[in-house]
């Protein structure tokens, strides 16, 4: 078990990794939305560096990282299979399938926009980039304070922070309004 702390280790590292893809490629999607409003040669060029972009992203950096947070997080599971019997894991890997969901979502919004489909605006993209924000709160919360009950005062902070976030997203979204270059 000495070399626990290591897989642990790499676990979260890859965990960070692969939520700073998740972080990152709906910000890129709306890039891409808006190079769709913009006139030619500009929509082209913008359009090609951005497709670029987010194939390196998502490909080089998120898929490896989920792949890999994954793999480590079994195996620290197999090391330690107490965990599974522990009412804030069943919660947490609740948590963890509804990640794996967000970022296959994702993944069809990529494939979309690599096809230059474009079938979401960019405001849905904005919120829908908080999506993981409001995990990754959710499963921080569970890990550090190890209870399924006070998960609930948890879902509670995400709620509120979902509304600031939302009030923040008007706000700019006035801001942009106002002005364009914002």
């Amino acid at each position: 078990m000495e070399y626990y702390n290591y897989i642990k280790a790499l676990h979260l590292i890859f965990i960070i990794t692969w939520f700073a893809g998740l972080f990152y490629i709906p910000r890129l999607f709306v890039y891409q939305i808006e190079a769709f409003q913009k006139p030619s040669p500009e929509k082209e060029i913008l359009g090609k560096q951005l497709k670029l972009m987010a194939k390196r992203l998502w490909n080089i950096i998120t898929w490896p990282s989920a792949i890999l947070a994954t793999f480590f997080a079994v195996w620290l599971l197999v090391l330690n299979p107490v965990l599974l019997k522990l009412p804030w894991m069943h919660v947490k890997l609740t948590f963890v399938v509804l990640l794996i969901l967000y970022h296959l979502k994702t993944h069809q919004f990529y494939k979309q926009l690599q096809r230059d489909e474009v079938n979401k605006t960019s405001n849905f993209m904005r919120l829908w980039n908080e999506g993981a924000t409001f995990i990754l709160f959710a499963v921080v919360f569970l890990v550090i304070l190890k209870s399924a009950i006070n998960w609930v005062f948890g879902v509670i902070g995400i709620l509120a922070l979902g509304i600031l976030l939302m009030l923040g997203f008007k706000w700019y979204k006035n801001i942009r309004r106002k002005n364009p270059d914002a």
